[in-house]
């Protein structure tokens, strides 16, 4: 399967990097770049791997790390990243 990334969650990592970039090293930008390419090589393989978000069923919800989710639907034979989310905010408010 191929993973299509929306305007939506290229804007959410966009968002995270210069967040990282503000107020980490590089070192950081680059886990957080391995963290996205570990999620995508898995999801591809197994497309139902992660469970449905308890805030909006139609999607799933993968916890990457400690402070990062992505919010995923399997669309038309293709994986459609909706968002990426930090986990401390409210998610309700974002999807």
């Amino acid at each position: 399967m191929s993973i299509v990334w929306t305007h939506r969650a290229l804007k959410n990592a966009i968002s995270i990097k210069g967040y990282l970039l503000a107020h980490f090293s590089d070192k950081e930008v680059d886990n957080f770049y391995a963290i996205l390419k570990s999620f995508e090589i898995a999801v591809c393989a197994f497309p139902s791997l992660y469970p449905y978000s308890a805030v909006k069923k139609s999607l799933r919800r993968a916890v990457l790390s400690n402070v990062l989710s992505v919010y995923y639907r399997i669309h038309k034979g293709k994986i459609e990243v909706i968002a990426i989310l930090d986990n401390r905010c409210d998610a309700e408010k974002w999807i």
